[in-house]
C-alpha cells in the first residue's frame, strides 16, 4: 500500500523529494500517512478532494485483494 501512495503522490507534486509515506499496521487494518510539502498539499488533495478520494479508492482496491482494511491520511 505504501508504495502505491508514494508513486501517486510523487507524480502529482512539485517537490517529490519532500514526499514521505509511513505505514502503520494493526492486525488487518493498515493506516497509511502521507506527508508532503506545505505548498503541494492542494495538489495532492485536489479540487473538492477529488484526487485524495481517487487515491483512497485505488489503495482500498489493492487492499481488498490482500483482505485488509486501509485508511489514507494526508498530513
Amino acid at each position: 500500500m505504501k508504495e502505491i501512495v508514494e508513486v501517486i503522490a510523487k507524480s502529482l507534486v512539485d517537490h517529490p523529494e519532500d514526499v514521505n509515506v509511513e505505514e502503520k499496521q494493526e492486525g488487518r487494518e493498515v493506516c497509511v500517512e502521507l506527508h508532503v510539502a506545505e505548498d503541494d498539499m492542494g495538489k495532492v488533495i485536489g479540487r473538492q478532494g477529488r484526487i485524495a478520494k481517487a487515491m483512497r479508492t485505488v489503495v482500498k482496491a489493492a487492499a481488498a485483494r490482500e483482505n485488509k482494511k486501509v485508511s489514507v491520511e494526508i498530513i
